[in-house]
């Protein structure tokens, strides 16, 4: 029986600026359970990666805060814990790997002091016992000669190479739970499938107990993901297994974007669009935040913001007309 590692509740997450405030993640309820690999899934500039960030507490403030809500951890939760606290909840029992790289990574620091200080920091040895478990992980993400690696700075390194650094840091102290934003971004699509292939081997052999995957790539989602989220305008529209969410679409979001996916027809490349633009977060419209581009908005969309209802088990919809897939379709 698993058993349940992250639970969110009604989070929100609001940026305070000039031009006005921006609700970048405004009332999101979501969990994770141990064992799972959950992807997140929307447009860029749905709330993806602040949601991440939130998690963990790395909220820039000003001129972000977070406004309202719980997060979690196996009973414990983290919106009241002390900053100290939290510098051992990071990188300790959370651990995440950034979008890029090449700007995560210290340029002025070698990659053996950068994995050792977690090392240290979290788990107390020596540096000399750090730097023996930093070359023990570094062989862990298959990186040739690790011990060279270690004196290394992150320019000597290709792309690949410096993720694999960045995956064995947030390996190092043995997190609970992995959150990766796009971790396979600017590599190529070798290099993509080594990484990924990575991530579910060290799964599989309980270096890490759950990983939440942010993405907008449905194809890793579906190689990789056994649950899906799907966020649009700082909100979770639909969440579930992932058989049930790409096969039976009832959000029209989460089936327009099923539906972006190229495919091959009668020697014909298809490709569907949908319309308009995800909004910025200071303009939300009011009650359902995509009833503007949805094919079936009615007068009650506008009005009111549909509640994260379960329709099926352990299938989870916020809309006011549930939709099947097709139904839905421009």
């Amino acid at each position: 029986m698993t058993s349940r590692l992250l639970t969110v509740r009604n989070l929100k997450t609001y940026f305070f600026t000039e031009r006005g405030t921006v609700r970048a993640i405004d009332g999101v309820n979501f969990g994770i359970d141990e064992g799972e690999t959950v992807g997140l899934v929307g447009e860029t500039g749905c709330g993806k990666s602040v949601f991440g960030l939130s998690i963990l507490r790395l909220i820039p403030d000003p001129p972000g805060r977070i406004v309202e809500g719980e997060v979690i951890l196996e009973g414990e939760d983290l919106q009241k814990k002390t900053e100290d606290e939290m510098r051992m909840v990071r990188g300790g029992r959370i651990a995440m790997i950034f979008q890029e790289p090449s700007t995560s990574l210290n340029p002025v620091f070698t990659v053996g002091d950068q994995i050792c200080e977690s090392i240290m920091l979290h788990q107390g040895l020596s540096r000399h016992e750090a730097n023996e478990k930093a070359i023990n992980t570094l062989k862990l993400v298959g990186m040739p000669d690790p011990e060279a690696t270690l004196g290394k700075y992150p320019h000597e390194l290709s792309g690949g190479m410096q993720q694999r650094v960045m995956i064995a840091m947030a390996l190092s102290c043995t997190p609970r739970l992995l959150i990766a934003d796009e971790p396979t971004t600017s590599l190529d699509v070798t290099i993509q499938a080594q990484i990924l292939e990575l991530l579910m081997n060290l799964k599989k052999e309980d270096a890490i107990k759950s990983i939440l995957l942010i993405t907008h790539d449905l194809g890793v989602v579906a190689e990789t993901c056994n649950k899906v989220a799907v966020m649009y305008a700082g909100r979770i529209v639909e969440y579930g297994s992932l058989d049930s969410v790409f096969e039976r679409p009832m959000h029209p979001y989460t089936l327009g974007l099923l539906e972006t996916v190229a495919t091959i027809t009668e020697d014909k490349l298809t490709l569907r669009v949908i319309p308009g633009f995800v909004p910025d977060g200071i303009r939300v419209p009011s009650g359902c935040g995509f009833h503007p581009r949805c094919v079936l908005q009615a007068d009650l969309c506008g009005k009111l913001a549909p509640e994260l209802k379960e329709v099926e088990p352990n299938h989870y919809v916020a809309c006011h007309h549930l939709t099947k897939k097709g139904d839905a379709s421009p």
